[in-house]
């Protein structure tokens, strides 16, 4: 069994779960370590010393025992910050719960992700500060597309690799299609073309130099369909937080 060791971590908090009577298993993502489990003894304690650390949409720098494939341990923290916006707004709430969601799902346990760190961070700071939240996940979603196995070609033609034709958007080529081969395939989805804009523009955005989207609200409805169908029929993922959205209506289409 791997020995817990003694170390400071950056970490944004995924999600709790109940573990017992009085403790609480939660997970974080870790700018050092990846995503990582940890049992937090006497959590439900009215008088936890450590209650304000695992609030929901909590992150800061925590210090713990971290064991590798099982799991660890925390306790302290040195520095701790809340996305109030984000905790005080209920879609907005579930919005950054499906995006962190997602990201649980796209990428194995104890394996160091900075980069999606430092862009989880920026997205949620983003939703927090107001910036519209399914702009937000739509972006997310995109992106993690090649995480989970699913690389949709948005650069070119998949067929003649032109790039100066009206595109439409192809499950079977797993990819864009130009106007002159859209008979390649019946069954393409019939996208408009302010729709493939923005999906190809998602495909590459930096959310570190995002300052200001405008979409229409029919665009949005759009890219939420053509989104939705990529993941059920080419990722077969869907998070519980991703049904409370469509409960909420916010993805109706």
């Amino acid at each position: 069994m791997a020995k817990a060791k003694p170390a400071d971590f950056h970490g944004i908090l995924l999600y709790t779960k109940d573990y017992g009577e009085r403790d609480l298993l939660i997970k974080f993502l870790t700018r050092e370590f990846g995503k990582k489990m940890f049992l937090v003894h006497g959590a439900k304690r009215p008088k936890f010393r450590m209650r304000a650390a695992i609030l929901p949409f909590s992150y800061g720098l925590y210090s713990g025992d971290l064991k590798e494939g099982g799991l660890s341990y925390i306790n302290n923290y040195k520095d701790l910050t809340h996305f109030k916006g984000i905790s005080a707004d209920i879609t907005k709430n579930a919005y950054a719960t499906y995006v962190m969601s997602l990201i649980d799902l796209a990428y194995p346990d104890d394996a160091p992700l900075p980069k999606i760190y430092d862009q989880l961070m920026i997205g949620l700071k983003l939703i927090d500060d107001g910036f519209d939240e399914q702009i937000i996940t739509n972006i997310f979603e995109v992106q993690l597309l090649a995480a989970f196995g699913v690389a949709p070609n948005w650069v070119d033609c998949a067929i003649c690799h032109r790039r100066d034709l009206p595109f439409d958007y192809s499950e079977s080529y797993g990819g864009l299609l130009c106007q002159n081969h859209w008979n390649k395939d019946p069954y393409r989805l019939h996208l408009d073309q302010k729709t493939i804009y923005f999906l190809r523009l998602f495909s590459v955005v930096d959310l570190t130099k995002l300052h200001a989207i405008k979409v229409g609200d029919a665009t949005k409805k759009s890219l939420r369909r053509v989104i939705d169908q990529i993941y059920s029929r080419s990722v077969g993922v869907q998070p519980k937080s991703k049904r409370f959205i469509d409960q909420l209506g916010n993805f109706k289409i």
